[in-house]
Parts: structure tokens; C-alpha cells; sequence
């Protein structure tokens, strides 16, 4: 397995979503560290001004940057694509890293919140910015899932349409996880061929910010049992760096190692779910 030391990546554009906080600030720091561009993808220049601050601290060529970003929100997805496009950069790995877990409510666009957050959005960035990443291949779109996947048994597309429905809203994760594994196979197949090459991931339980609304005492008890966000980093750095990876593309990763996915992630409901979606952001 690749390690921090084991290449440079002086000249590589990265951007990171939720890099201003947990796992993502983590992946950030890592790559800079190694003399990657990160681009910085949050709510505010706030929110990223310490891990900004962190990379420019370190030695060597590396670099972070800030791009508004609300996952929230697909006006504010589209305003962000535009300003990365409008930079006139390459982009050789998009990191889809940012998310929400236990919190319920309806995204600015009427989505439930886990879907509309961690899948839709990333969705629409994705495609988005599919034009640059082709431009800049051999190129990477990693996107953090969950081993909470296998808890979902498919994918309710009018459930998805409401307000989330759970106390805790982790069965409505598990179903925003396994859209993110299920996004990840079917971009895979699409761009079969083009150089642009796919992973999903279980980066670990974590014990950061995407936490933080769960009701108590369920988050206290979930953070005992967690790693930590470097530990959680691993698996997403490993997704878009290692050399090995470069010739295989659509699989899902834990601890840094291929593993299985769930056998409910079909290509008839990757590709169903890819044409909603569509359908979603252009309404």
C-alpha cells in the first residue's frame, strides 16, 4: 500500500469537499503535505481559513485554496463548478469527502437531507466538472461511502422527495451511502476506457464533525467506538494516489482493501438511480 512518503505530487490538482473539518481536513493536509494544489471545498472561507492556513505552514510546493461550496444547495454547486471552471486549472481528483449523518430535515431544494447532502449535490458537482477531469486524465473521482450501505435495502425515490422520517436518520444514511457506491459503479461504467477512473470507500467509524448532530446520547456512545480523522484518511489517500489503482475502476474500498459491496447495488439500480438524478438536478 502507497504510503505519504512514496511519491510527489508537485503538480497535482485535488479538490476536496467538507476539507475544512474531519476526514477531509485530514486528506487535505496529507496531500499539500506531498505538494499537491488542494482545493478547499466548504460553506464559508471561515470554515476553511485554519486548514488554508495549516497547508501554507508547511515546507515544500504544496498549496490550499478556498472554493465556496453548500452541498446543500445545488444554485450554490453550480456557482461553485463555474468558479472552479472559470480558474482554468486541471483537475486530476475530485475527492467526494463531505457529508451529513443523523441529522433530518429537507435540503434549500426540497430533498431529504442525507440524499440531497452527501449523494445529489456530490452528483451534480461530479458532473459538473466531468469535461476538466477528462481534460486532465489519467484523473480520479473518489467518493467517501460507508459500510452503513449494507444497511440499505434499495432506494426509495418518493421517500427521497420528504422530510427525513427516523428519529436517529441513519437508516436514511445507509440509503445516501449506498446512492454514493451505487454513483461510483455507474460512473465507472460510463467513462469505461477514457482514462477517468472511479473508487467508493469506508474510510473507518470516525469520530468527527459529520457526527455532530446526532441526537443524544447516541453520539457520545458512537465516538467512543471511533478512529480518529488521520486513521479515516487513509483509505481516501490511498483511493487517489496509490499507483496500483490506476488500471481498475468502480470498486469499493475499506482499510484500504478492496472489498465486496452490497449485493443490492446492482447496475440496473445504479443506472436507474443516475437517470433520477438527472432528473433531479434539472427540475
Amino acid at each position: 500500500m502507497a504510503t505519504d512518503n512514496d511519491f510527489d505530487l508537485d503538480g497535482r490538482s485535488f479538490l476536496v469537499t467538507g476539507a475544512n473539518s474531519g476526514i477531509g481536513r485530514a486528506t487535505a493536509i496529507a496531500l499539500a503535505r506531498r505538494g499537491a494544489r488542494v482545493t478547499v471545498a466548504c460553506r464559508s472561507s471561515e470554515r476553511a481559513a485554519a486548514v488554508l492556513e495549516e497547508a501554507a505552514a508547511l515546507p515544500g510546493p504544496g498549496a490550499a485554496v478556498f472554493l465556496p461550496l453548500d452541498l446543500a444547495e445545488l444554485a450554490s454547486v453550480r456557482r461553485s463548478a463555474d468558479e472552479f471552471l472559470s480558474r482554468d486549472e486541471p483537475l486530476h481528483v475530485l475527492i467526494n469527502n463531505a457529508g451529513v449523518a443523523g441529522q433530518r430535515g429537507l435540503t434549500a431544494d426540497g430533498f431529504e437531507l442525507a440524499f440531497g447532502v452527501n449523494h445529489l449535490g456530490h452528483f451534480l458537482l461530479t458532473t459538473l466538472l466531468l469535461d476538466r477531469l477528462r481534460q486532465s486524465v489519467p484523473a480520479r473521482v473518489v467518493t467517501v461511502s460507508s459500510v452503513g450501505h449494507r444497511s440499505a435495502r434499495g432506494v426509495d425515490f418518493d421517500a427521497v422527495r420528504r422530510p427525513s422520517r427516523s428519529f436517529s436518520g441513519l437508516p436514511e444514511y445507509g440509503v445516501s451511502k449506498l446512492c454514493n457506491l451505487l454513483f461510483t459503479q455507474e460512473l465507472a461504467r460510463r467513462e469505461a476506457g477514457t482514462g477517468l477512473t472511479t473508487y467508493a470507500l469506508h474510510p473507518g467509524t470516525i469520530a468527527s464533525d459529520i457526527w455532530r448532530r446526532v441526537p443524544w446520547p447516541l453520539e457520545p456512545v458512537l465516538k467512543r467506538l471511533m478512529r480518529s480523522t488521520e486513521e479515516g484518511a487513509q483509505t481516501s489517500l490511498y483511493c487517489a494516489t496509490a499507483p496500483e489503482l490506476a488500471e481498475v475502476s468502480g470498486r469499493y474500498y475499506d482499510h484500504s482493501r478492496e472489498k465486496a459491496p452490497s449485493t443490492v447495488a446492482t447496475p440496473e439500480l445504479g443506472a436507474e438511480l443516475w437517470a433520477r438524478s438527472e432528473e433531479f438536478v434539472s427540475a
